[in-house]
């Protein structure tokens, strides 16, 4: 009965009327330095073609720092680098928001990313996990005494490199968070350290008139809603939402089947976009639920579903050779592209 009653939800929802999503959005991992004049181009060519407004930029490391020029990635983008892409997307209409992964995604394989390269001590796991081998990926401790002070310099950084007035600080997928082998969170309920450190970044950007987006899965019950421990959290971390600030962004992904968190987010009294990513079924039946629920619900509830962030996870000359045909892509850029031509084809249809 369920899946029959879903079927002609979506139906109903294609054959309403539709007001245009607040924001409409696009991920990008950051280029290298001999990529910036393509990624310029991109957003002044591709993005208001595609009628784009928002770009998520993945930095992380890759800045030259002049606070803390340690973390820094050997391919990181120059202070004019940064104003060539802010100036880009400034003159094409498209709000520029910088990413920088907080909490976890501190690692990837076997490569430790700059903090905890250069900052070990900083770690939630010391001295274990030798190469990462058996974790997923590394996460700072949110209870050392001298991180946030370093972490909050990075970011505001970053900020004003960019000229951008929203941080996006990642905080997907931690399964690293109130571990046994740290001195100071062991024991720790990890809704509340997860909460903690959603708030102590909120506090330190706020204090700047700034603003905090995340992914939202560790906010999800994986196991009360079936979703699993990926798309959601089965750690432990989901009852953090009931002790955030209500003014964050909650950027809700899911790839494989279009579930209904995004509107259960808005219901909490949170803003929050629906994130896709390579499979064009899905990330249009994302569409469709919020188009049905915006022109429904509540004008509060409406209100707070901003739109569509379409991901990439991929190098930037990856994602760009897909969708321009113009070199090699790997299979999976080739998947995301298309279904960001969808999403955007659809959208501009409103």
């Amino acid at each position: 009965m369920f899946p029959r009653l879903l079927v002609a939800f979506l139906a109903l929802a294609a054959l309403l009327p539709a007001a245009p999503l607040p924001v409409r959005g696009l991920h990008l991992s950051a280029p290298k330095p001999s990529d910036v004049p393509r990624m310029t181009k991109f957003i002044r060519e591709v993005l208001p073609r595609e009628g784009v407004n928002t770009l998520v930029l993945e930095i992380d490391y890759r800045y030259q720092f002049k606070s803390h020029p340690e973390v820094a990635d050997a391919d990181a983008l120059s202070l004019d680098d940064a104003r060539a892409i802010a100036t880009a997307a400034r003159e094409s209409g498209v709000k520029l928001i910088p990413l920088v992964n907080l909490l976890g995604h501190q690692s990837w394989a076997k490569k430790t990313f700059g903090l905890l390269r250069s900052h070990p001590e900083f770690d939630e796991t010391p001295g274990l996990y030798p190469d990462n081998k058996d974790i997923y990926c590394r996460s700072y401790c949110p209870n050392h005494p001298q991180v946030h002070a370093f972490v909050f310099d990075l970011i505001d950084e970053v900020l004003d490199a960019f000229s951008a007035d929203t941080l996006h600080a990642g905080m997907d997928e931690v399964f690293l968070l109130g571990e046994d082998a740290c001195p100071r969170c062991k024991g720790q309920n990890k809704a509340k350290l997860f909460a903690g450190e959603v708030r102590a970044i909120h506090d330190h950007l706020a204090a700047k008139g700034r603003r905090l987006w995340f992914w939202a899965d560790r906010l999800i019950d994986g196991e009360t809603t079936g979703i699993g421990e990926w798309e959601a959290s089965k750690n432990g971390t989901a009852p953090a939402i009931l002790d955030i600030p209500h003014d964050v962004v909650l950027c809700d992904w899911h790839y494989e089947a279009a579930h209904a968190t995004t509107l259960a987010f808005a219901l909490s009294g949170f803003e929050t976009v629906t994130s896709s990513w390579r499979r064009p079924g899905v990330a249009l039946r994302q569409m469709d639920l919020i188009r049905l629920a915006r022109s429904e619900a509540s004008p509060q509830v409406a209100s707070r579903l901003l739109g569509m962030l379409h991901t990439t996870w991929m190098p930037f000359e990856d994602f760009s050779a897909a969708y321009w045909h113009d070199g090699p892509a790997s299979v999976g850029a080739q998947e995301s592209a298309l279904c960001f031509r969808e999403i955007m084809q659809r959208l501009r249809q409103e």
